[in-house]
């Protein structure tokens, strides 16, 4: 049956991790397994890294720059040098691609998030392969991914897709990192990711790359809650992703939630960026966990940040933990003079007339 992919392949795999070369026999077998399975009628996403890589390979850089205007124009330099050699091998195969740059705003604003759905449905109808990679060339870093991680989750996310692939250096997820525990145990299933909370896993794979594993865990909650089983497996053996598809019990591969919030909340959840939080007292957080219900001005006990009317913000206990994100209908300074009161008691003290809730319930989801 087919379905539809989306294959993440990180820095180091595309990488010999001595010289920061591209490593060409793997991205060979990663362009003919890919078009195998377009050609068994899958419509397939590829998210790559590589560009700052790549540049720094060419420019002769010895290691990843970290100021943003030189990171930015290497960027620049590496994601034409990469997107050619994609463009090579797949034309090769005779297989179109296409070259999609994102940035974080480009999810942010829900007319952009429609147009992007929109582009990708395009290109996937048509037979093509979009290449997707962050613009690093033009982000600004407060609006950035991260890391490629974390863009493919949310691809994975936009266009409901049924697998998201995390490509990496290593073959599963441990229960530590198996280069310093040597008897760190390999993990094949993850149900509920609320099992990976005691797990010591590194936040960083190779020099020329920005992920690791924590940002791969993070990856699979974002695409298991959007309802996309998610695997994580060996990136020099691209085949896998086929083996994977025909029921072998590679890497490690994570459940999607049975119930995946609906589109418009998953939009709230990891396209936007949280300007503040909430702290709620424990009336509201039973109101809004397990009754569904809007979250209204005396629930709130602390405001924090500075945001306007309709930014999101995080909606947490008195302990600092998430529960929740919304949209909110005041802003911080409104919220700090109506917090604690009674709905009705809101037009006295702003003096106009204003919404009875805060978020109200369809612009808020459960983290």
């Amino acid at each position: 049956m087919p379905q539809t992919l989306v294959v993440k392949i990180g820095t180091s795999s595309l990488t010999q991790p001595e010289t920061g070369q591209l490593a060409l026999s793997t991205i060979a077998m990663l362009a003919e397994v890919l078009t195998q399975l377009r050609r068994q009628g899958h419509k397939v996403v590829l998210v790559s890294s590589g560009a700052v890589g790549v540049g720094c390979a060419r420019l002769g850089l010895v290691e990843r720059p970290k100021a943003i205007a030189l990171k930015q124009a290497v960027a620049a330099v590496g994601q034409g040098r990469l997107m050619r050699v994609y463009d090579d091998l797949f034309t090769t195969l005779q297989q179109p691609i296409a070259q999609v740059l994102l940035t974080r705003s480009d999810l942010m604003e829900r007319s952009r998030y429609l147009n992007a759905y929109n582009t990708f449905q395009e290109l996937l109808g048509l037979g093509v392969i979009p290449v997707v990679n962050e613009n690093d060339t033009v982000a600004v870093e407060e609006l950035k991914f991260g890391d490629n991680d974390t863009l493919s989750a949310l691809v994975a996310s936009l266009i409901e897709a049924d697998w998201l692939f995390l490509l990496t250096d290593v073959d599963r997820l441990y229960s530590a990192d198996p280069r310093f525990v040597p008897d760190a145990k390999p993990i094949t299933l993850v149900e509920n990711i609320a099992q990976l909370t005691h797990l010591q896993v590194g936040d960083r794979g190779s020099q020329w790359g920005t992920g690791g594993m924590v940002t791969k865990v993070t990856a699979a909650r974002i695409a298991t809650a959007a309802g996309v089983r998610t695997a994580i497996t060996e990136g020099r053996s691209p085949y896998n992703i086929t083996r994977i598809l025909q029921g072998e019990p590679l890497g490690t591969q994570f459940e999607p939630q049975p119930q995946p919030t609906n589109a418009r909340k998953r939009w709230i959840a990891y396209g936007l960026i949280p300007a503040g939080k909430l702290y709620l007292d424990s009336g509201a957080i039973t109101a809004i966990s397990q009754g569904g219900k809007s979250l209204l001005a005396a629930g709130i006990s602390t405001v924090e940040g500075e945001f306007d009317s309709q930014e999101a913000v995080q909606l947490c206990d008195q302990h600092g933990n998430e529960i929740a994100r919304g949209i909110v209908n005041y802003s911080s300074n409104e919220l700090k003079r109506i917090r604690g009161r009674h709905s009705k008691e809101i037009s006295v003290i702003l003096g106009y007339e204003g919404a009875e809730t805060v978020i109200h319930r369809d612009n808020l989801v459960l983290i």
